[in-house]
């Protein structure tokens, strides 16, 4: 799994777990966002001959997003706006662009998304156990998604240019351990 360089901040589980309704909202945007991505790496030539596998993702995050609109609505949370994760977008603004350079960038910038999904959905599984049994177990069952999904991306980039690649989740890594230690105050996934 992703080694990254900097640990999620002890804040941070406490803060989801006490305002955990705004979380399924985010949980539910990133959902239909992770959906949409998947489906927007398919503009990438480099990325043509992987449309199938980027469809199957795409309707994996589409069923984790339907699955997350179910717990809104069983639990009588309304789906809201969604709140901009600095995180995320402080990966994002580092995309480089031209064909080849943009679809290693998004690719290893999903992959870093899916894996601290993959991290953070561990800890709400287990930071949940004790408070909401059946929230601990879906974090649970999304947690080998996540993962495959980190390690399909990280695939697919390093199929473009194993290199190159490798340099820029190198950067990424950098980048990501400077960007999760900036506070965040809002109850959010990422």
């Amino acid at each position: 799994m992703l080694l990254f360089r900097e640990k999620v901040s002890a804040d941070w589980l406490p803060k989801v777990l006490a305002n955990l309704p705004a979380v399924l909202v985010d949980h539910a945007h990133l959902e239909r966002k992770a959906a949409t991505s998947a489906m927007n790496l398919e503009k990438y030539r480099d990325l043509y001959p992987r449309v199938e596998e980027l469809n199957a993702i795409a309707i994996e995050e589409l069923q984790h997003f339907q699955l997350v609109l179910g717990l809104l609505k069983q639990r009588g949370i309304p789906f809201g706006q969604p709140f901009p994760s600095p995180w995320i977008a402080g990966l994002m603004r580092s995309i480089r662009n031209g064909q080849r350079h943009q679809a290693i960038d998004h690719l290893i910038c999903f992959a870093l998304i899916e894996g601290r999904s993959c991290e953070k959905f561990q800890l709400l599984a287990t930071g949940l156990a004790g408070i909401d049994a059946e929230l601990a177990q879906f974090y649970g069952s999304l947690v080998e998604s996540e993962g495959n999904h980190y390690a399909t991306y990280v695939r697919m980039a390093r199929g473009i240019d194993e290199a190159e690649s490798d340099r820029r989740m190198d950067f990424y890594l950098d980048l990501d351990a400077k960007l999760i230690r900036e506070p965040n105050p809002v109850p959010m996934l990422h």
